[in-house]
């Protein structure tokens, strides 16, 4: 693979304002757009989108076909759309708790990557992961939404 200078996603994961500038949740990486979701060579998929207080969900990104270097990924009740619950840290990622978020935290190479998302203690309801997987500084899809299983539950 070749490295290009600036090629890579941001070494540290997503700065905290990527949860509300003008593209909302998509990276800012200059002249460079999203990817069509048809053309997605990732999968994500949650462990389940039913929850109660304190319900823990694992949500996982896995490379169909490709390496993936950063992503970033929020949890959304789904009636409200209201940012909701927290990420537990896992190897190589950070949270964000302002916006009910995880990112990467170095931007080597990666074929999969496995969250733990868990409900606020005092609610309960749907909710969906959705957010942007960076291939290079200049592919990622955005808009991603976690798909579940079906014998989980309903699915997005």
């Amino acid at each position: 693979m070749l490295a290009v200078p600036g090629g890579d996603a941001f070494p540290d994961g997503a700065p905290a304002d990527t949860c509300v500038k003008s593209r909302t949740n998509e990276p800012n990486h200059g002249a460079a757009r999203t990817q069509s979701l048809a053309a997605l060579p990732y999968q994500v998929v949650a462990s389940g989108n039913v929850y109660g207080p304190g319900t823990q969900i694992q949500v996982t990104i896995h490379g169909q076909r490709d390496v993936f270097r950063g992503f970033f990924l929020q949890a959304r009740d789904a009636q409200t759309n209201e940012w909701i619950g927290t990420w537990y840290d896992t190897p190589n990622t950070k949270s964000i708790p302002e916006c009910s978020s995880v990112t990467h935290a170095d931007n080597r190479d990666k074929e999969q990557a496995t969250f733990v998302w868990q409900a606020p203690k005092d609610r309960q309801g749907q909710v969906y992961f959705t957010g942007t997987i960076v291939k290079n500084y200049g592919t990622f899809w955005s808009g991603v939404i976690a798909s579940v299983p079906t014998a989980a539950g309903r699915s997005f």
